[in-house]
């Protein structure tokens, strides 16, 4: 018999790293709000055409599928910067989840965002927004973070009412400071508080 109970899908895409710590930090404020929490990846896209990759990385998250995405309670949703956007492989997998939104599979469904950036001005928030915009099509219901959550007041590296955000540096070397951390289970906390008041 297939497991029905509720989850909240955290779906992101990471190069260097930083945006998976991010992803698991969510995930951490999700299980505090006694949701299960699940982490799913996209892989890279190729410059070959129709590249054959393995269906399943080496390492880390499982790919997502769009069941992940069909049956999730909530979504939080996470890429690095591209020029002020969200990377060419989430964008990618976005394009392909139009059975969803012809099924309104998502409608309804809390959601957030969060990213990491290799300089402080460097589209945070541009991103965090490109990626609201298909979740809008979809019918989700999108979340920020408020600011009864003190450290967007006091950060001095990521953050933003919109999601979590990081400042991963130039060399993308910078670990995910404990500020980002807090906002990054916020928002885990968040997604997992508003799925279960609505009885996803």
């Amino acid at each position: 018999m297939p497991d029905t109970s509720p989850y909240v899908l955290v779906l992101f895409y990471s190069r260097f790293g930083a945006t998976a710590e991010m992803a698991r930090q969510v995930a951490r404020g999700v299980d505090e709000a006694g949701l299960e929490a699940r982490l799913r990846t996209v892989p890279a896209v190729s410059s070959l055409c129709e590249a054959v990759a393995d269906s399943i990385p080496s390492t880390g998250a499982p790919y997502a599928e769009l069941d992940d995405l069909r049956d999730c309670a909530a979504l939080a949703l996470g890429s690095p910067t591209r020029f002020g956007n969200m990377a060419a492989a989430m964008k990618y997998f976005w394009d392909g989840t139009s059975p969803l939104w012809l099924s309104g599979a998502l409608t309804g469904k809390p959601a957030g965002v969060f990213t990491s950036t290799s300089s402080l001005h460097g589209g945070q928030e541009t991103t965090l927004i490109s990626m609201m915009l298909p979740l809008l099509h979809h019918g989700m219901l999108l979340l920020g973070l408020p600011y009864s959550e003190t450290d967007l007041l006091h950060t001095d590296a990521g953050g933003t009412p919109y999601g979590p955000s990081h400042l991963a540096g130039i060399d993308n070397d910078k670990p995910v400071t404990d500020a980002e951390k807090r906002l990054c289970r916020a928002l885990g906390r968040r997604l997992a508080e508003t799925a279960t008041a609505l009885g996803r």
